[in-house]
């Protein structure tokens, strides 16, 4: 059995032998209480304290022997120094401690953890500070430490020096803000504290531990068998405590000395033999056996300096066969990927190669194997994500535990001190009233005063320590809420590589599916089987308790379907893979991008127009902002159009006579969005509110009245605003104020005009697509019109709608030029691919709703399509509109002359010429 380095008694290796039973085993400068310097090995932290438990008539003080472990952060306790085995342990890592100054006995203090409270009595009151600052430390050095490799003592010292005694430095000078560190109670604590007689209890059966009585058995037994030994071999405790001071001598000089040379007794060859093997003396078997754990055994532990190099070393010798292991298996993983690369090159070329359909079939069916295997990965991938979730929940908890102890204690160290205060203020006036002429009375009131100054004294201390208690318990709280979010961050990061892997295994469905055709015969089944299983799948149904996924149900934030149920199947199929790739953006932006956007927004309390606030617009505004932020862009539009109670005077007068469009508004109010639930469900309101918007600005606006497309225009602004007066406002201003004039005119003026620019604009920025596009005679106008009429409404899905109408109604129209080209530039090389117009017109149809990135497009229309002045655009829609208005009047003169033919030749008719209805009404 390998020994533990934590089980061999401290500061024996680098002490003289004969310092075994002296008092330097406490170093000297903590005796003075000074900082303890770096060319010394620490000092344990141990000694006797009373535990207060028990139950019934047995219940009350037991002494114990309480052992501090660093490694486990966790204090042991048994009842002697010299017990091999420990009744108990204290788990530290997440304790908090507490002093109790009006107890009944002095010097006692509790360790509450989240499981039990421990009730502890120190000798003095010097004795308890001294641990509980001890203790204080041991947790944070625990907590903010990281785990080292096993090394030899005098490398550790070496190395890790500087940052030991940084970090010592700046906790002995937090802790000195709070309470000045408590000198070391000589013989009380630490080592001396083992050679001390064990405090007298009224009776032995009261300090016997009736909870652990296998564990008392043990360690009296062990006892017994030791005494019997040493006994029979007939050394006295003298005899025992001088081998102690021999023995590590040897050790030194055996592990020194050339392995050729025989040692101090030449009479005794070395032998090659393990250490385990080799011969020892029946007193030193029980020493090994109380090794098992780090206590004190037989009065005092013995130096094992040579033995615990050689632990250090096997230590070294398993980390790194273990590190050589790992490294084996990265090889053999990066072989197996090499492999499967190469054999998916040889499959592709084999399938390409094949000539007959039986060749073709059996390459797809090793596909499928594949698609099994790529499916068992992602099972894997959502475990995995389950137990970062369980493990987040576990933190969270904590982190709450935590917190209300935090609350407690401060709301404890507050009464504490609203007790001195009155305290202090009563001992005021006991000294402002003038002397009392009996003696007696004085001295009782002396006497007084030097206990309200005693208690005054005692709670000054208490506060000072539990402050210092709440500074510890709030960094590690921090600690755990930093771990807490890298957790959060990994499980964003899986979730988003889970959406990626399930896209490109929907992708390669609808692949194979092409591929198959109707030949497959029972392969085609599976594949259709394969792809209804997958479009039944709800893209949220694996969120879990961790609301990270944006899209995390069958609908997004407002209202929208997020994968529209379209009737064909491929288009199903398109929009399920298109809705995994926003989510998986989205979540891969959640920490880089998103959230220092909403802390930037968090922290624009006032908005004004700036150059700071036009990049956070270009950016996105977060669902929690936007509401405020497009209020805020409305009024700044229309503020000098704005009147109070001019909303509600429009419904009063649609109300007292129907306006003329009041039908074309009743039959486009069912075809408003229809894949958006506000719009569909039968009990919504959003329906009767937006029939009164556009009732309203029917009649704020009579050139207008009413323009198909201003429902969804006004739809928009409902969804967002919530309040439909200021989606009238909203309407208003984008209709008035942002688009140019006639735009929703009965000739639709403007609007013909910005089609023929941004064909200018587009064989400017875009000169192979225009080439391309030209080639087969493609009307882009076609597809384009209703972008620029209802400003992206029925083109891109709900969040990239929503960015691209928070820069509108802040820069507008010139943001729907940039988005527009931005939306040909995405989508530009697979339009350069097709070569026949009814498939780019087939796929100019629907490709908007394949963009998925956001920040991608934004980037194309704010970066890549730069300089894009207004100046520009206004000279550009003055020349065709100019040319327009021409070719309208040439149109006007034509219809005329049209107009005059026809009237000219009705007046030439013969009389003998009827029409056939006249004729046969005269029949």
């Amino acid at each position: 059995m390998q020994k533990d380095p934590e089980c061999t008694p401290p500061s024996e290796s680098t002490q003289p032998p004969s310092s075994a039973r002296e008092p330097e085993v406490v170093p000297p400068g903590d005796a003075e209480g000074c900082a303890r310097p770096l060319d010394t090995v620490p000092k344990k932290l141990c000694g006797y304290l009373s535990k207060f438990g028990g139950k019934g008539p047995i219940k009350g003080w037991k002494c114990r022997w309480f052992f501090y472990d660093e490694k486990k952060c966790h204090l042991y306790y048994s009842r002697t120094a010299q017990d091999a085995n420990p009744l108990d342990s204290i788990d530290l890592s997440s304790a908090v401690f507490d002093c109790k100054v009006d107890a009944e006995d002095e010097g006692t203090f509790e360790v509450k953890t989240p499981n039990r409270v421990i009730t502890l009595k120190a000798a003095t009151k010097q004795v308890m500070l001294y641990w509980l600052q001890q203790l204080q430390m041991k947790r944070w050095e625990f907590h903010n430490s990281p785990p080292a490799l096993p090394v030899t003592p005098a490398a550790g010292l070496s190395g890790n020096g500087p940052t030991l005694h940084l970090n010592l430095e700046q906790e002995e000078a937090e802790l000195e803000e709070f309470l000045c560190p408590v000198k070391t109670p000589i013989g009380l604590v630490g080592a001396a504290a083992a050679l001390q007689p064990v405090p007298a209890m009224p009776s032995t059966l009261q300090n016997i531990s009736l909870k652990h009585l296998g564990t008392e058995i043990q360690n009296t037994m062990h006892n017994i068998r030791g005494n019997k030994q040493a006994q029979a071999i007939g050394h006295g405790p003298l005899m025992e405590e001088s081998s102690q001071g021999v023995e590590p001598q040897g050790g030194e000089q055996s592990s020194t000395s050339d392995p050729s040379t025989p040692g101090k007794e030449p009479e005794e060859p070395p032998k090659p033999t393990p250490r385990s093997s080799l011969p020892s003396s029946p007193i030193q078997k029980p020493k090994r056996q109380s090794n098992t754990f780090p206590f004190f055994s037989d009065g005092l532990a013995r130096s094992r300096t040579a033995q615990e190099k050689v632990a250090a070393l096997e230590q070294q010798v398993l980390m790194l066969t273990e590190e050589l292991k790992s490294q084996k298996e990265l090889v053999i993983i990066l072989h197996k990927a090499l492999e499967a690369a190469q054999q998916e090159k040889r499959a592709s070329s084999a399938y390409l190669a094949a000539t007959e359909d039986k060749d073709r079939l059996e390459l797809v069916r090793h596909k499928v194997r594949q698609i099994a295997e790529l499916t068992q990965r992602v099972e894997t991938l959502e475990q995995d994500r389950e137990r970062l979730v369980h493990e987040a929940g576990l933190l969270e908890q904590q982190v709450q535990e935590l917190q209300q102890h935090v609350q407690l204690l401060m709301d404890k160290n507050q009464a504490k001190q609203q007790v001195i205060c009155k305290l202090s203020q009563k001992l005021t006036e006991d000294l402002a009233q003038p002397e009392q002429p009996a003696s007696g009375d004085f001295l009782s009131q002396q006497e007084r005063i030097e206990h309200l100054k005693d208690d005054m004294e005692a709670y000054r201390t208490q506060n000072r320590f539990l402050n210092s208690e709440i500074h510890q318990v709030t960094k590690i709280w921090r600690k755990v809420a930093e771990k807490e979010k890298a957790l959060l961050t990994k499980c964003a990061y899986l979730q988003a590589r889970n959406c990626q892997v399930e896209s490109k295994y929907l992708a390669g469905l609808r692949r194979l599916q092409e591929a198959a055709g109707a030949e497959a015969g029972g392969f085609s089944e599976l594949l259709q089987q394969l792809v209804q299983e997958a479009l039944q799948w709800e893209a949220g149904e694996a969120s879990g308790s961790v609301e990270l996924r944006p899209i995390s149900s069958e609908y997004d934030d407002y209202g929208f379907l997020t994968v529209p149920d379209y009737e064909v199947e491929d288009l199903k199929l398109l929009a399920k893979i298109q809705a995994l790739e926003v989510c998986s953006h989205q979540l891969l932006a959640l920490e880089a991008v998103e959230r220092p956007l909403r802390e930037r927004w968090a922290a624009l309390t006032e908005l004004a127009p700036s150059a700071e606030l036009k990049q956070l617009l270009r950016a996105g505004v977060p669902r929690e902002h936007r509401q405020r932020v497009w209020r805020w862009l409305v009024h700044h539009r229309v503020r000098h159009l704005h009147s109070p109670g001019c909303y509600q005077e429009l419904l009063t007068r649609g109300r007292a006579c129907e306006h003329p469009a009041a039908r074309q508004i009743e039959l486009d109010l069912n075809r408003t969005f229809p894949t958006n639930k506000h719009f569909t469900c039968p009990t919504s309101s959003f329906p009767d509110k937006l029939r009164r918007v556009l009732l309203a600005f029917s009649w704020q606006n009579p050139t207008i009245g009413y323009c198909q497309g201003l429902n969804r225009l006004a739809a928009i602004a409902l969804l967002v605003l919530e309040d439909e007066e200021s989606a009238f406002w909203c309407l208003v201003a984008i209709v008035e104020t942002i688009l140019p004039a006639e735009y929703y005119s009965k000739t639709l003026t403007a609007s013909q005009v910005d089609q023929r620019v941004l064909r200018d604009l587009l064989s400017e920025k875009l000169p192979r697509l225009t080439a391309h596009l030209g080639q087969h005679h493609i009307d882009l106008s076609l597809i384009t019109f209703n972008w620029f009429l209802v400003v992206f409404a029925d083109s891109l899905i709900s969040d990239i709608l929503l960015r691209v109408w928070d820069a509108f109604l802040y820069e507008g129209t010139k943001v729907v030029f940039r988005y527009a080209l931005a939306i040909f530039k995405y989508n530009e090389e697979e339009i350069l691919r097709l070569q026949d117009s009814l498939e780019i017109y087939q796929y100019l149809r629907f490709f908007t709703k394949t963009i998925c990135d956001s920040r991608k497009l934004m980037s194309i229309a704010f970066n890549d399509m730069n300089p894009f002045p207004m100046k520009q655009l206004r000279q550009l829609r003055a020349v065709h509109r100019e040319r327009l208005e021409a070719e309208l009047r040439e149109l006007e003169v034509l219809k005329a002359e049209y107009l005059e033919r026809r009237a000219s030749r009705g007046r030439a008719v013969p009389e003998s010429c009827v029409s056939e209805d006249e004729g046969e009404g005269d029949g």
